[in-house]
């Protein structure tokens, strides 16, 4: 596309999201190498508040309102984020361009201590940053102790070395691109800890009104992560889906159809609901109604509403 000249890429400043937008800056100067393509590192509220879990100060949406700011105002033209930290709804004026290729959507078992999860003794403590992987500890291993870890992935690893836990359970795909693979004690089976909506793939957000870089940013995305990625967040969306719902959905394309698995639960309690659809790929938005209808059949609104009613 001849016309694509310039461009400013909005990101947060931490070592993985700028990662993440030097990874799309570089493939956008390799597809078009006669374009400017710069970044512009962002402090967003969410990177600013630490001390609080994010499902008790307002959510994901924390980590990407300045950057469409940004967007909105023209001084970026579009914005790189982890697909699991994007909200299930977007601002009015703002739409997804391209969903990436997955990275390994596993979550990762951090120990200095201990090979795997299932090796550790009662009492230990197990941090992570999620309600999701609270839910899968406390339903699969109600002999440790769960505790809430908010920061970038250096601090929560400085946390972890400096003794305030003794394993963490994290997103494999960042320490991965971080080049920390070597911290990662295993990587956890989906059905033993299912990720999170879009897990490991990336999601570039621009203005809706920017048809320019809708077709300049069309050779980013990946058709089989976009639709399984997709079916993933309309069960969340569907179920109310944010930081304050311990909810797990994650689909692949296996022999041929998309396979789609989800769950929500009490991350408190350890109480847990499940179901699974296969069908075809092009119906993975069908495929992803029957869930919902599945879990919803099971008590999933009652669940969530009992959930929501007792952290707020």
């Amino acid at each position: 596309m001849s016309e694509f000249k310039h461009c400013i890429i909005a990101t947060r400043e931490s070592p993985l999201a700028m990662w993440q937008a030097l990874h799309v800056q570089a493939l956008l100067r390799k597809q078009y190498p006669a374009a400017e393509v710069e970044v512009l590192g962002m402090t967003t509220r969410g990177d600013q508040i630490l001390d609080r879990t994010l499902s008790k100060v307002g959510g994901k949406g924390l980590f990407v309102k300045e950057l469409e700011a940004a967007m909105m105002e023209g001084r970026a033209d579009l914005a790189v984020h982890s697909l699991k930290d994007v909200p299930m709804e977007l601002p009015e004026g703002f739409v997804l361009a391209a969903v990436s290729e997955r990275e390994d959507p596993r979550d990762a078992f951090v120990s200095p201590k201990y090979e795997t999860l299932e090796s550790m003794p009662a009492g230990s403590i197990v941090g992570t940053a999620s309600l999701r992987r609270e839910l899968m500890l406390r339903a699969k291993f109600p002999h440790l102790v769960v505790k809430s870890i908010r920061g970038n992935v250096g601090t929560r690893l400085s946390k972890l070395d400096n003794g305030e836990f003794d394993a963490l359970v994290m997103a494999g795909a960042g320490l991965k691109r971080l080049n920390l693979s070597e911290r990662i004690r295993e990587l956890l089976d989906p059905a033993l800890s299912l990720p999170s909506p879009g897990q490991g793939a990336l999601g570039v957000e621009i203005r809706a009104d920017r048809s320019d870089l809708l077709e300049a940013l069309s050779f980013i995305n990946d058709p089989e992560t976009r639709a399984c990625t997709a079916a993933e967040r309309a069960v969340s969306r569907s179920l109310g889906g944010s930081c304050q719902v311990p909810l797990a959905a994650y689909a692949i394309v296996d022999n041929g159809e998309l396979w789609l698995r989800a769950h929500v639960g009490d991350h408190r309690t350890g109480e847990m609901i499940s179901a699974q659809k296969r069908g075809a790929i092009e119906s993975h938005l069908q495929i992803a109604a029957e869930v919902v209808a599945a879990l919803r059949e099971q008590g999933a609104d009652a669940l969530l509403k009992k959930v929501l009613c007792e952290t707020a």
